[in-house]
């Protein structure tokens, strides 16, 4: 799934989080969005709606910890990830090979960035 940003102030939507705050469960893709979405962070600005909103082409994932930027078409050879191998294909236990801070948290401590 893909992620949208919000033209107006930048705000990510990113569907593998979803909006729980916001009653828009983890796993919600922006197309399912309802047609009166508004951005969470700007609402009064991004009034339009969805098409406020455009994807993000950037498919790199950064550690919250250590910056470390994961790119999908590079892969990590060296430890067994193929290059090509999208960010939602890693395994369930991926840790960033740099700081191995989020040991616990995994996947959940890197978020899309451009």
């Amino acid at each position: 799934m893909s992620n949208y940003r919000c033209s107006p102030c930048g705000y990510i939507y990113y569907p593998s989080r979803g909006e729980p705050k916001n009653g828009i469960a983890p796993g919600t893709a922006f197309e399912d969005l309802p047609d009166d979405y508004i951005c969470p962070v700007c609402g009064v600005r991004a009034k339009v709606g969805k098409s406020a909103f455009y994807e993000m082409e950037t498919m790199l994932y950064r550690c919250n910890a250590c910056n470390y930027l994961y790119d999908p078409a590079r892969g990590e050879p060296k430890n067994g990830i193929a290059p090509g191998t999208a960010f939602e294909d890693l395994p369930d236990d991926y840790v960033c090979p740099v700081c191995g801070v989020y040991v616990k948290i995994g996947k959940d401590a890197f978020v899309p960035t451009m």
